[in-house]
């Protein structure tokens, strides 16, 4: 077991009434009714020494588990609405000592594989020795029935994990921080991560999701680290240019970097400067002339991404492409009875630009027949025998393209296939992908670094089709890869503008298109019939329009429109915070729907068996990926683990890495990218003035498929409408592709 630990007083703002003061109280802990991993603030049920009910203890810990013995000082309290209490403010933790302590403990699913049941096995067969044996002499686990090999060997895990974890812990506790993150740090750095954080407290704001600088920060404060640091600032500079990357920056303006960082972090100007300075000696950094002379800094590695992948995509696009030699006179009427019909003459031209170019970008909005394009396109390269890669940066993307297609397509990360013992994909430049033709769709999606790995495992023989609508959203990370690479020139650009006659009979299509040039949408009345697929309800109060929003999603349009409101509606919004942000629609969206049943409350989020929830960031141990959603199907609390089911296979989560979650009734606009949902309902109100702009409410326009439901002003439509390229990203793609072009030629 992990040495005593003491623990601090209880939260101050927790106000009771006293009684009497500098008592002493020794017990058992029966349960822990609260624990905040934020605060550390605990409430427990103790049986206490001398007392015949069990007694109610408040104290702030980093963690205390059932079956431990307590040993605090402090004063009896009334609570007003929680009666008497014993508030401490000083706490040793102890571990237990008593069968039944032991048996608590383990019984507590502090450790993965030992529920009440094995608990009680385990306190059978080894008495108080159970400690030792898991730590020292874990093949006597065997000797209990029930427990195999592997059971053994998780339990022997799970428990040398969790006393590092609760050493980490305690760490973060006695420097003021939370402990939410002790599991993830862990992970990261193992048993060094003491010594780790000590050297660099500032290594977790750059490794460890979920903390930020500030965090770091109070670290560094307590552990002697001076506000003017060298080693500060130069941490600042790197947690700036990450922030940046965030909002879509491949790069910054060095004035304006000094500033920001100077005026966040209370760091002098010329020390800033002098950190930026040793990070481009250092390599860490690079300094590049934007488009307006001015200089930009890049973190290294998006310096080389945007260099190497103007560089290498000039590379592919130079020359022919390997159906050159096909006489498009003789493909474009074989294909059309393929398919059935006649293309238009704008697909007609893309056939043909296809059949010679070895690199293309195909671009335009909904129902201008770019599904049907690209299935003409593969019909041609497959009936010379060639072999087609499809791939797209989602999931629901890729699975969208599949059934558009009738052929397999893959995530762009399942393509490239993630090396665990490397940390890198397998396919690159050195062992690049097999295939004549790539089409990539919803490519407006793919971010900087995603797409410098995707060329690079593109083999130079084959050619490369990029589909996408450049008027959505640009990707959630850094860059504006699809727009750069239209506006550089360097590869052939088909514009689809014809609405076809099917599509034009849809108020989502014509909405859609209306949007982007620049004009309100034209809805119909509330009471018009069911062939009707665009709605808008007027809302003023926020408060009011997130009562309707809740509503509409779990009575009226399932009534009405027969459809399920989890699998079936998604509500996206163009924010997390406020009344209409993705958080609070959540917890009303939860309480609705899916109210009761099996909970696990994490990082301040209750996660529910049932729940439609959505993976956060990649995950390639796993296999799951940012914007992936899934339902849960166990809350398992023996294991501490959720399983959640993503299409037809199950993940499983330790209750530690449910920050990788996130509830998905409601999620922003821009994390339903590259989705489509058959109902989407979307708030669209002022209080979202900031985000209001016209490409946000476009993207979230076409998102739907049958039935699309605005809810708040026309006001913040017509704010939205108005507002083009409200924030413009710094990349220099565009330029560096002009350049690879010049420096080819």
């Amino acid at each position: 077991m992990s040495e005593n630990t003491r623990f601090m007083a209880p939260d101050p703002e927790h106000r009771v009434n006293a009684v009497s003061a500098d008592e002493e109280l020794a017990g058992l802990v029966e349960r822990v009714t609260f624990h905040s991993e934020e605060t550390g603030f605990t409430v427990l049920k103790v049986r206490a020494r001398g007392h015949r009910d069990l007694v109610s203890v408040t104290a702030t810990a980093a963690e205390i588990n059932p079956g431990e013995w307590i040993e605090a000082r402090g004063e009896w309290r009334i609570d007003p609405r929680h009666g008497r209490q014993f508030q401490s403010r000083s706490l040793v933790v102890r571990p237990p000592d008593s069968l039944e302590g032991i048996e608590r403990y383990l019984g507590s699913g502090l450790i993965r594989g030992i529920g009440p049941h094995y608990a009680k096995k385990l306190v059978a067969a080894f008495g108080k020795d159970v400690f030792d044996i898991i730590e020292k002499r874990s093949a006597r686990l065997l000797e209990v029935e029930g427990i195999g090999p592997q059971r053994r060997e998780a339990i022997r895990a799970a428990w040398q994990e969790q006393k590092a974890v609760r050493t980490i812990m305690t760490f973060l506790f006695s420097h003021g921080v939370s402990t939410s993150r002790a599991f993830r740090i862990f992970k990261a750095y193992g048993e060094e991560a003491i010594e780790r954080i000590r050297m660099d407290p500032y290594c977790l704001a750059r490794d460890i999701r979920g903390i930020g600088f500030r965090t770091a920060d109070r670290i560094a404060e307590r552990l002697g680290i001076r506000k003017d640091s060298e080693l500060r600032a130069r941490a600042a500079v790197d947690y700036q240019l990450l922030e940046l990357t965030d909002e879509g920056h491949c790069a910054y303006p060095l004035a304006n970097l000094v500033a920001r960082t100077s005026s966040a972090l209370d760091i002098p100007e010329n020390i800033v400067q002098d950190a930026i300075c040793h990070g481009i000696a250092e390599r860490r950094l690079t300094q590049r002339a934007g488009p307006d002379g001015a200089p930009l800094i890049y973190l290294a590695r998006f310096d080389l991404a945007e260099s190497d992948l103007a560089r290498r995509f000039v590379r592919l696009a130079r020359g022919t492409g390997p159906l050159a030699n096909v006489d498009a006179d003789k493909a474009l009427p074989w294909v059309e009875a393929q398919i059935g019909f006649s293309l238009a003459p704008a697909q007609r031209e893309a056939v043909r630009t296809a059949l010679r170019a070895k690199a293309m970008i195909i671009t335009g909005g909904p129902g201008v027949g770019k599904t049907t394009l690209v299935r003409a396109i593969l019909d041609i390269f497959e009936a010379k025998r060639l072999k087609v890669v499809l791939c797209a940066p989602t999931g629901r993307a890729a699975k969208r393209l599949a059934e558009s297609s009738g052929r397999e397509a893959k995530t762009v990360h399942r393509l490239l296939a993630f090396d665990a013992r490397t940390g890198e994909f397998r396919h690159n430049e050195r062992h690049p992908l097999m295939g004549d033709l790539f089409v990539v769709d919803e490519s407006s999606m793919m971010d900087l670094l995603l797409a410098h790995d995707l060329i690079r495992a593109i083999p130079p023989s084959a050619e490369l089709i990029l589909v996408g609508d450049v008027d959505q959203l640009p990707s959630v990370g850094p860059g504006c890869i699809l727009r750069d690479l239209i506006e550089s020139g360097v590869a052939p650009v088909v514009r689809l503008t014809h609405i076809f006659r099917q599509a034009a009979r849809s108020r989502i299509v014509t909405n859609a298109h209306r949007i982007n040039e620049g004009l309100m949408p034209e809805f119909p009345a509330a009471s018009a019939d069911e062939n009707e697929d665009c709605y808008f309800v007027h809302s003023a109060d926020p408060a009011a329009a997130a009562r309707t929003l809740v509503r509409l999603v779990t009575q009226n349009i399932p009534r009405r429109f027969r459809l399920d409101p989890i699998q079936d509606i998604q509500v996206i919004t163009p924010m997390q915070r406020g009344e209409l942000g993705a958080r609070h629609l959540n917890a009303a969206l939860q309480d609705a729907l899916n109210p009761t049943g099996p909970t696990v409350v994490r990082f301040g989020v209750r996660f529910r068996q049932g729940d439609k929830v959505m993976q956060l960031q990649n995950d390639y141990d796993k296999d799951v990926f940012n914007g992936d959603i899934g339902r849960i199907v166990r809350v398992h609390e023996e294991e501490r683990q959720l399983h959640v089911r993503f299409d037809d296979r199950i993940v499983r989560y330790d209750f530690q890495e449910l920050d990788e979650l996130a509830p998905a009734y409601a999620i922003t606009i821009h994390k339903s990218q590259g989705s489509e949902y058959p109902c989407v309902v979307v708030p669209i109100h002022t209080q979202h003035y900031m985000l209001l702009q016209r490409n946000l409410l476009y993207t979230a326009l076409t998102r739907g498929r049958r039935l699309v439901v605005l809810i708040g002003t026309m006001k913040a439509l017509a704010v939205a409408i108005g507002r083009v390229e409200a924030h413009a990203r710094h990349t220099t793609l565009r330029e560096r592709l002009c350049e690879a072009m010049q420096t080819a030629s």
